[in-house]
């Protein structure tokens, strides 16, 4: 058996709830004279390996967090950014003129995308980076994941093991 139709109240027409503000992440440079936000969840995160963002940030690699640009809002600073342009790469890098920060990595295959250094956030952004890029350009001397173990008599450092020299058969000897 069908239920009757339920009768509305008549009226003004109910308004709808306002949605709830975005949660944001926010990130700033070293000094403090930059600082940004993010809408949460950022669109990606990666780790780049390349020769060029090792040398931007001195360091094995970087994690990147992408985000859409209509998803980002300079706070402060914005006149504190100089900028770097690779023309041959299509790649733009702004840096904290007071402390020297890596704080944005633009693209130009991708104009709608800001990508920003993890490490420049204190809070969660929403997104884990799962993704390598520039893989084959690892140096030789970056940590790859090797066992690690305390090293005596300075508390919080860890080094890696020597390797063990395989032993040679004993035909080697003869």
């Amino acid at each position: 058996m069908r239920k009757p139709p339920r009768l509305l109240k008549t009226g003004s027409p109910k308004t709808p709830k306002p949605k709830a503000a975005a949660v944001q992440a926010q990130g700033g440079c070293v000094c403090g004279a930059v600082r940004f936000e993010i809408d949460v969840p950022a669109v990606w995160a990666w780790h780049d390996h390349s020769t060029a963002s090792r040398h931007a940030h001195g360091a094995a690699y970087v994690t990147y967090v992408g985000t859409w640009r209509s998803r980002f809002r300079m706070l402060a600073g914005e006149d504190a950014l100089i900028r770097f342009e690779d023309a041959e790469a299509g790649t733009t890098r702004s840096f904290c003129a007071t402390c020297g920060t890596p704080v944005l990595y633009e693209r130009r295959r991708a104009p709608k995308m800001l990508n920003i250094p993890r490490a420049l956030f204190q809070a969660r952004t929403g997104r884990e980076p799962r993704y390598h890029l520039g893989i084959g350009q690892t140096p030789d001397w970056a940590y790859l994941g090797e066992p690690l173990a305390p090293l005596k008599g300075y508390p919080g450092v860890l080094r890696e093991r020597p390797k063990r020299k395989k032993p040679r058969p004993a035909a080697d000897f003869l």
